[in-house]
């Protein structure tokens, strides 16, 4: 199993570098986020700012304790089919808000490899609108199809605007698939 062991590097202008993918080579469903926190990025982990309902709301849906390390959070999901990732490998944004992504710095990651290497998912869930735009424009049109794409609401604490409770029930269907 493939866990988060590359730290997130910060350079000059508010430039940020993501994580490697957290994916069994088994996983059917991927979670996309954006690009990490600040928070995230200080602690290396995926959604590290204590007021992000991710953990949360993954281990309401999926059965596990949302109180355990981060190792073992990241292990429940891969045994539950689902790996993490962000559509972005880099950009320049100062501070944690997706609003603030420099549209001219961004790179995206590498989607056809991690797909080839991960063929058997089928679901793609975005943690957020910005994620879902991000891949729209920047990944999909270079990679084949055949995907299902759900696009979820932000668990970020900056999307006040939804309740923990509504954004439990849109998750928690979306992270588990019919056999």
């Amino acid at each position: 199993m493939q866990t988060d062991t590359d730290p997130a590097r910060a350079g000059q202008n508010g430039q940020v570098r993501g994580f490697a993918p957290v994916a069994a080579p088994d996983a059917r469903i991927l979670v996309l986020g954006s690009m990490p926190g600040v928070a995230s990025l200080r602690q290396a982990r995926y959604y590290a700012h204590p007021r992000n309902a991710f953990w949360p709301i993954a281990a309401s849906a999926l059965g596990f304790d949302p109180g355990l390390d981060y190792a073992a959070r990241l292990r429940a999901l891969q045994a539950a089919g689902v790996a993490l990732w962000d559509v972005l490998q880099a950009c320049e944004r100062p501070g944690s808000l997706d609003a603030d992504i420099r549209g001219d710095t961004l790179v995206a990651n590498d989607f056809a490899a991690f797909l080839q290497r991960h063929p058997a998912i089928v679901r793609v869930c975005f943690n957020g609108g910005k994620a879902a735009s991000l891949y729209r424009r920047h990944v999909l049109p270079g990679i084949a199809d055949g995907l299902e794409y759900i696009a979820l609401p932000s668990t970020s604490p900056a999307h006040a605007a939804v309740s923990f409770q509504q954004k439990l029930a849109a998750w928690s269907g979306a992270l588990k698939l019919r056999d």
